[in-house]
């Protein structure tokens, strides 16, 4: 009996572990399955690629001109669209021309498709045209192809620090949630949402460190695509449509008009955690990508004596702005 009983924990140990291979396997068969009907059914709609919205919104107006350099993937290029007015770009920069009533000079440097791992070559020429702001928006990609979300930032953090060498500002829109994509099918969609929530907080991190300031997409804009995924998806069902590219815009321009230090910090609302609105950086990443729109920069905290050391940021959320469609008017000098 005493043998017995000594070998029973041991084949019970076999049976679960066997038991849980069985079920493990099986997870990963049905994994595999909902990411190739996901696949196929995104890519069962061809797309052309978008039209380049680079040049000049508002060149009539006075002033000095504003240079905005939009770099990142599909969604920054406005993957979908075959009218330039919708893309994000021609939004963006139009926002901007209307709300400071200055000439604005966009430069699209996205690339459909790019991983945080292509930024240098944007990068590279974006310090070439010397803009006075770089937006970024990239991630989606990386969950997609599954790159580890300390990599991927790591590329992002080197992004933004040399446009910041460079003297240029930097806002990151960070991963949206692809748990909102509607062919994406649990249990793979859970898995989709917690790893681009992941890499969200990565990116927040680094790019704060780095000298950016971040703005949540968390689900590119919340509630709104869920609740009416037909109207803010294109026809794949994983790039927005011309409305969701409009609802991207209009939370990117209140964010880049703050980083030019065209409108003060007094027009955004501070987003209050337990009564604090500065946080510990770790503590307010976690925080931004559980709430779309939420925007962090660093701060100056007075000296402590006792408590946490490292680098502390305000949560902030800005009142969305219109976004005018207009194409870009013809080069000139």
């Amino acid at each position: 009996m005493r043998s017995r009983s000594r070998g029973l924990p041991t084949r019970t140990a076999a049976v679960t572990a066997g038991g849980l291979g069985v079920t493990a396997a099986g997870l990963f068969a049905v994994l595999a399955a909902e990411a190739k009907f996901a696949y196929a059914a995104v890519h069962a709609v061809e797309l052309q690629p978008p039209p380049n919205a680079s040049g000049w919104y508002g060149h009539s107006k006075p002033g000095t001109p504003i240079r905005v350099a939009l770099l990142g993937d599909s969604s920054a290029a406005g993957y979908g669209l075959d009218v330039v007015e919708e893309t994000p770009g021609a939004m963006l920069a139009g926002g901007i021309s209307e709300q400071t009533g200055r000439p604005v000079r966009l430069d699209e440097i996205a690339v459909v498709g790019a991983l945080s791992a292509d930024l240098d070559l944007q990068v590279d020429r974006a310090l070439s045209l010397r803009p006075d702001v770089a937006v970024i928006l990239i991630g989606a990609n990386d969950v997609v192809r599954l790159k580890r979300p300390t990599s991927s930032s790591r590329h992002l953090a080197r992004a933004v620090r040399r446009l910041r060498d460079g003297g240029i500002q930097v806002v990151v829109g960070t991963c949206p949630d692809l748990g909102t994509v509607q062919p994406i099918l649990p249990p793979l969609r859970q898995i989709a949402r917690a790893w681009s929530r992941r890499v969200a907080a990565e990116q927040t991190l680094h790019t704060i460190r780095a000298g950016g300031r971040t703005l949540s997409l968390a689900d590119i804009l919340g509630a709104e695509f869920r609740a009416q995924p037909g109207f803010f998806f294109g026809p794949d069902k994983f790039h927005p449509s011309a409305p969701g590219y409009a609802a991207l815009a209009a939370v990117l321009v209140p964010s880049t008009l703050a980083a030019l230090g065209v409108v003060g910090d007094e027009e955004a609302e501070l987003e209050a955690v337990r009564g604090r609105v500065v946080l510990p950086i770790a503590a307010a990443a976690l925080r931004a990508v559980n709430r779309q729109g939420t925007e962090l920069d660093p701060t100056e905290m007075p000296p402590r004596r006792f408590g946490v050391r490292g680098l502390w940021v305000t949560l902030r959320r800005r009142r969305r702005r219109a976004v005018p469609r207009e194409a870009p008017e013809v080069e000139s000098a």
